[in-house]
């Protein structure tokens, strides 16, 4: 027997009151009962249209289909939220309302990184800058080298063939923190000139540099995240490129700045995702810059778009029994998505206690997920995040 849905356009009600059909919903976790009938958010009804063949009536018996219903309830990037919406109703789970948070749930527990601290001997280092390629070069091979070994600064010799070559050659986000921290005197820039010259190159450099010296004054290492289509390839405390068994030290993390100010194309920003997991490295994402002074608001925005039931012991959590685990983020593959925007939706899972999965919804309407997790660094004040691929 199909479900038939009772629709209002005039109350953009949706209902459902027919015994048969109020039990089978249920039992499925659809919709809020109220005297044994149910109302229906959009999302449910289109969901019920589509898969369960469900009729949707008004008072007068006009069906409508799946594009009238949808059209009743326009709303942005409908589509990606009923397609990721779809998707995990069609693995077994069930997906709810965000305004049925009531209290914070405290699952969003950060995910804790080693504890360092950057400490450089004294040297008189003297240099030289090229503007045009943003490199320094220290000329001098004891101390270029010394940099190299004992701090990984800069790239002593060729890479990975340290003993080709007697040059140090330190990159942007090098010279600028050897400057403010080291005392490194450029014989024809200064300070000012080295940043004027890199943010004509790249207009977010300080933000990128601001992540760099965060994680460096904290005893990370932080080297180019080129082969990896990232800002930032990241080592943890006490890493060294000397070789240990004639074998090179591989990094497991990468670093990506998504500054606030910023705007990125979800294909693209996946794509980095994709490439940091196909070669076997974690992707931290940082997104630098000061938040937005806002209007003081509720525990929620609109940002979010469904509150998500997992698995358990071979399971499946509902409402009644069980407590949501995330999220979920709703975008498309053709949209763009702005680093505040991130943050925000980040933000509230954290103030909730719940994490957050990112469900993108490509050209085909099949939908990737990616976790978020809160990482800490002790004596950090900033707050960085692992994005992973997930399968539900």
């Amino acid at each position: 027997m199909a479900i038939k849905i009772e629709f209002s356009l005039q109350k953009k009600s949706l209902l459902v009151s027919e015994p048969e059909s109020v039990s089978s919903l249920v039992n499925g976790h659809y919709g809020y009962m109220k005297k044994g009938v149910i109302s229906l958010f959009p999302e449910e009804a289109l969901y019920l249209i589509d898969i369960r063949n469900a009729k949707c009536l008004d008072p007068s018996l006009n069906q409508y289909s799946f594009n009238q219903v949808a059209k009743a309830f326009e709303a942005k990037k409908q589509m990606a939220r009923y397609f990721t919406y779809k998707d995990w109703r069609d693995r077994g789970m069930i997906a709810r309302q965000v305004s049925e948070i009531t209290h914070k749930y405290g699952r969003n527990s950060p995910k804790k990184y080693p504890e360092g601290k950057f400490s450089l001997d004294k040297y008189a280092l003297q240099g030289r800058f090229y503007a045009d390629d943003l490199w320094a070069v220290i000329d001098d091979p004891e101390t270029g080298k010394r940099l190299y070994e004992q701090y990984w600064i800069g790239q002593f010799g060729s890479y990975k063939a340290e003993q080709r070559g007697k040059l140090s050659k330190l990159d942007a986000y090098e010279t600028l923190f050897l400057i403010r921290h080291a005392g490194l005197h450029l014989e024809n820039a200064s300070e000012k000139e080295v940043i004027k010259a890199a943010k004509k190159r790249h207009k977010d450099f300080l933000h990128l540099y601001e992540v760099y010296e965060n994680w460096r004054l904290h005893g990370f290492v932080l080297k180019t995240g080129f082969k990896f289509g990232t800002h930032f390839r990241l080592y943890f405390p006490g890493a060294s490129p000397v070789k240990t068994n004639k074998e090179w030290v591989h990094s497991r993390h990468v670093v990506h700045c998504f500054p606030r100010t910023s705007k990125l194309l979800i294909s693209e920003w996946a794509r980095a995702i994709r490439v940091a997991h196909s070669v076997r490295k974690t992707f931290v994402l940082a997104i630098p810059g000061k938040a937005k002074k806002k209007k003081p608001k509720k525990e929620l925005s609109t940002t979010l778009d469904f509150l998500l039931y997992h698995r358990k012991h071979g399971g499946i959590e509902n409402p009644k029994t069980g407590k949501p685990k995330y999220l979920m983020f709703s975008l498309s593959e053709e949209e763009y998505i702005g680093g505040e925007e991130l943050a925000d939706a980040i933000d509230q899972c954290k103030r909730i206690g719940l994490e957050l999965l990112l469900a993108i919804c490509d050209r085909e309407t099949s939908v990737t997920y990616y976790l978020v997790k809160r990482i800490e660094i002790p004596g950090s004040k900033e707050e960085y995040y692992e994005i992973e691929w997930a399968q539900p």
